[in-house]
């Protein structure tokens, strides 16, 4: 390995949510930001993409229904900033609605997995 090879930066990893997984996601090494508002969140994300950062971005589910104009961006344009979603933990079986969610339904089936089945 040379000198001159280029540093790659860290990936940073958020998490964008309820308080009640916040904690979780603290212990793994996430930066959380619990319980913030639509206009908290835009900021967040906006900081994000104006330093260039590169980002795994995890969001309550409920978070990706708001108009947030930076995480509709962000989403669009993919890249150096990955946004996806948690559903919330009470719904059982969880209901993956991300983007990348649809397109695994699509490519898969609906009923790939079955009620108690593991993966």
């Amino acid at each position: 390995m040379t000198a001159d090879a280029p540093k790659s930066r860290a990936t940073r990893l958020l998490f964008i949510g309820d308080h009640s997984l916040a904690d979780g996601f603290r212990l793994i090494g996430f930066e959380t930001f619990a319980d913030q508002e639509p206009a908290q969140v835009n900021r967040i994300l906006r900081d994000l993409d104006r330093g260039r950062e590169n980002a795994f971005v995890i969001v309550d589910d409920a978070i990706m229904e708001w108009d947030v104009p930076m995480l509709a961006q962000l989403r669009r344009e993919g890249g150096r900033i990955i946004v996806i979603s948690l559903p919330p933990l009470e719904s059982m079986p969880p209901q993956l609605t991300s983007d990348v969610a649809a397109r695994l339904q699509n490519l898969f089936g609906a009923g790939t997995i079955s009620a108690g089945e593991t993966t």
